[in-house]
Parts: structure tokens; C-alpha cells; sequence
């Protein structure tokens, strides 16, 4: 099973509205320092998986999407529309994981300036998922 991390960035890649693109706007879990504008999905505790967690079982990720730009404005746009992309889609399988649903927590909110005067917006994502045995 992928990280979720991996595994969401590849359904906001393949939605074409967003224009992003893995290594070029799009990062995992660490942010870089350039591009200016970019998304970076980091992994983090959800809730606890399934107690009697088999193959079968589901487990409960958490992930937060931190959206980076030089205009607040354009960021914040962005940001909503990952949201928009991400909450409450459900029933789709990613690489043998079927992802039942992911929901927005909290967001998009403003986390802060950095050093460079980039906004950085953020938003969380609850997830169910489980792995299919074929």
C-alpha cells in the first residue's frame, strides 16, 4: 500500500484543471524552496486503524495539503479548488487500495508568511481506505 500522500497527489494530477505535475509544482513531504508556487501533500496521523485490521480492514490516514504562493489571492483560489477536487470522493481504487472516502477536516486556512513573503495555505484531509485482495 502507497502512502496516502503519493496516492492523492496522483488523482490531483490527473485532474487537468488543476495543472500539477509531480517533481515540477507538486511535492511529497517536504517542501522545497523554489518553485514560488507550489503544492506539497504531507502525510500525518489519523484516527486509529480498524482493530481486527486484516487485509481487509480499513485504516483511518490523515494528509495535509500545503499550498504555497506568491499571491495570497491565487493561492487561496487553489487551494479551494483542491478542496472542491478532494472532498467527498469516494469508491475509487488507486494501485490496489480503494479509497471509500476522503473528507475535508479543516481548511483551507492561512498557516503563515515564510521568510520569502509566500502565503502558505493549508488544508486537511480525513481518509478511509482499505487494500483489495484480488
Amino acid at each position: 500500500m502507497n502512502s496516502p500522500s503519493l496516492d492523492i497527489s496522483l488523482m490531483l494530477e490527473a485532474d487537468e484543471s488543476l495543472k500539477l505535475k509531480f517533481a515540477d509544482n507538486l511535492f511529497l513531504n517536504r517542501e522545497p524552496t523554489k518553485p514560488n508556487d507550489c503544492i506539497t501533500i504531507f502525510d500525518y496521523p489519523g484516527r486509529p486503524p480498524q482493530l481486527n485490521l486484516t487485509s481487509q480492514g480499513y485504516e483511518y490516514p490523515s494528509i495535509q495539503i500545503r499550498v504555497r504562493s506568491h499571491d495570497y489571492m491565487i493561492g487561496w483560489t487553489l487551494a479551494e479548488s483542491i478542496k472542491n477536487v478532494l472532498h467527498g470522493r469516494g469508491q475509487e481504487v488507486i494501485e490496489e487500495t480503494l479509497y471509500s472516502a476522503i473528507s475535508c477536516a479543516s481548511g483551507p486556512a492561512l498557516l503563515d508568511w515564510d521568510e520569502n513573503s509566500r502565503a502558505r495555505i493549508i488544508i486537511n484531509f480525513n481518509i478511509q481506505r482499505r487494500t483489495i485482495n484480488n
